[in-house]
C-alpha cells in the first residue's frame, strides 16, 4: 500500500487537515499540511475550516485544537503520544501553587493539559512567552510548568519576578555546560543555537535562543554555515533536509530525541484518518475556561 497515496485521498474525502509539530519523524512532512511549532498550530487549529483535525503530536497539542475548533473532530494518531513535562502538573498541584501566592496572574506554557490552562490567566509558547508576561504589565508572574523557560523570561525582562513551578522538560534538562564545550570543541567554528526550555546556564552559552521555529528562521536567515543544533532531534532533520549546504551538529554527536514524538508513523496517520479512533474529547466546563486562557495568548500575538 502506498499510505502517502490514500492518506491524501482520505484527507479530500472527510475534509481532514494534518498538522505536524518539528519533533516528528520527518517521513510525517510528507503528507502534513502544516508543519511548525505550538504557536504555529495553534493558529492554523483555530483558523483551519477542515472537518477533521489529525495531530501528530502530543496529548496536550491535540487538546489545543479540540478546545480552539470545539466543533470539529480532532484525532490523536497515537493514544500513548503524552509529554513528560505537561505530566509533571495537575490540577490540584496548580492550585496549591496558587494558593501559596494569592493574587499574582498565572502564566503556563502551552506545552500543559487542558485542565491546567482552565485554571490559569494566560497561555504563552516558547517563542512568544516574554512578549505574554511583558503584556501583563505586572512586577510579578507564576509560572507554569517549566522552570527553564521562566527563568529565561525573567532574565529577559529584567524588572519581572518569574516564580516558578518546578517543571522541565527532560530532552532539554539533560544538556550541560560541559556538553556544550565538548561540542563546540570539535566545531569551534559553529554558532550554538538554543532552546529556552535549557538550563540558564546552558543558555548563557549560546549564540542564540529560541523556538524550533525560530531556530529554523535564525538559520535561514544567518550567512553561517556551521550550527551547534541544542534541541530535539526532529529540528536538526528538517535543518539538513531544508539547508544541504549547511552543516548541523547535536550535542555530543547524539540526538536529543523525544520518545513521544517519535511515536508515530505514517501508518498512524493513515490508521488514524481511515478508522478516526483516539479521539480528544475535553470537557465543556474545562474547555469554557482554558479557551481564554488560549484566546488571551492569540489577542496579545495578534496584537
Amino acid at each position: 500500500m502506498n499510505y502517502i497515496t490514500e492518506i491524501n485521498k482520505l484527507k479530500r474525502e472527510k475534509n481532514a487537515v494534518i498538522l505536524a509539530h518539528s519533533y516528528q519523524n520527518i517521513e510525517i512532512d510528507t503528507v502534513a499540511d502544516f508543519v511548525g511549532d505550538s504557536l504555529y498550530l495553534s493558529r492554523q487549529a483555530a483558523k483551519t475550516d477542515a472537518d477533521m483535525i489529525i495531530f501528530a503530536g502530543v496529548y496536550f497539542m491535540a487538546q489545543t485544537a479540540k478546545i480552539l475548533s470545539p466543533e470539529k473532530k480532532v484525532i490523536l494518531p497515537n493514544a500513548k503520544a503524552g509529554c513528560d513535562m505537561a505530566d509533571m502538573i495537575n490540577l490540584e498541584q496548580l492550585r496549591a501553587f496558587k494558593n501559596k501566592y494569592l493574587g499574582i496572574p498565572v502564566v503556563c506554557y502551552i506545552n500543559s493539559t487542558a485542565e491546567v490552562k482552565s485554571e490559569c490567566d494566560i497561555c504563552c509558547t516558547s517563542s512568544n512567552a516574554v512578549q505574554i508576561v511583558k503584556s501583563l504589565n505586572t512586577n510579578k508572574v507564576l509560572f507554569v510548568p517549566d522552570k527553564n523557560l521562566g527563568r529565561y523570561v525573567e532574565k529577559e525582562l529584567k524588572n519581572v519576578e518569574v516564580i516558578t513551578y518546578p517543571g522541565y522538560c527532560p530532552v532539554h534538562e539533560i544538556n550541560t555546560t560541559n556538553d556544550i564545550k565538548a561540542t563546540k570543541a570539535l566545531y569551534p567554528g559553529a554558532k550554538i543555537l538554543v532552546h529556552p526550555e535549557c538550563r540558564e546556564e546552558v543558555i548563557d552559552m549560546a549564540d542564540y535562543t529560541g523556538s524550533t521555529s525560530g531556530i529554523m528562521d535564525y538559520v535561514k536567515n544567518s550567512s553561517d554555515k556551521e550550527f551547534i543544533i541544542v534541541t530535539e532531534s526532529g529540528v536538526i532533520d528538517r535543518l539538513k533536509r531544508d539547508y544541504p549546504n549547511k552543516h548541523f551538529y547535536s550535542i555530543n554527536n547524539k540526538p536529543l530525541i523525544c520518545q513521544s514524538m517519535k511515536l508515530l508513523s505514517i501508518e498512524d496517520i493513515y490508521n488514524a484518518l481511515k478508522y478516526e479512533e483516539a479521539e480528544i474529547k475535553v470537557d465543556d466546563a474545562v474547555a469554557k475556561k482554558a479557551v481564554k486562557c488560549i484566546n488571551n495568548m492569540l489577542g496579545v500575538n495578534n496584537g
